[in-house]
């Protein structure tokens, strides 16, 4: 289930310990503002300050991007995913794609 996957941006998860290294994995996320949200940025852009129209829709594209990255991670066997990064990009005129990355892995509890 991709809700059990441990996600972190670190190289370790402290207390577990790494079984077996399976790959890189990603989630992928494009989303755009419908003609509203460009009005609404477009204004905000005249006026200066902070871009809220566009920060809500790069925050969602972002927490796709990381659901869909769990579920890529828990179809490889995998329950945790370490060194997680993030990269965001636009491609044609409005469209917001963020991309997750990381390191696709097994871990177990160390017992203490």
């Amino acid at each position: 289930m991709q809700s059990d996957v441990i996600t972190v941006t670190t190289q370790w998860i402290p207390g577990y310990e790494v079984e077996a290294v399976l790959g890189l994995v990603w989630g992928i996320s494009v989303r755009t503002r419908g003609m509203l949200g460009r009005f609404i940025s477009g204004i905000e852009a005249i006026v200066g300050g902070r871009g809220s129209a566009y920060l809500e829709e790069l925050d969602k594209a972002r927490m796709e991007a990381l659901e869909d990255l769990k579920r890529r991670a828990a179809s490889m066997g995998a329950n945790a995913v370490l060194s997680i990064d993030f990269e965001t990009t636009e491609i044609l005129e409005g469209f917001i794609v963020v991309t997750a990355y990381g390191t696709a892995v097994r871990v177990r509890r160390v017992s203490s």
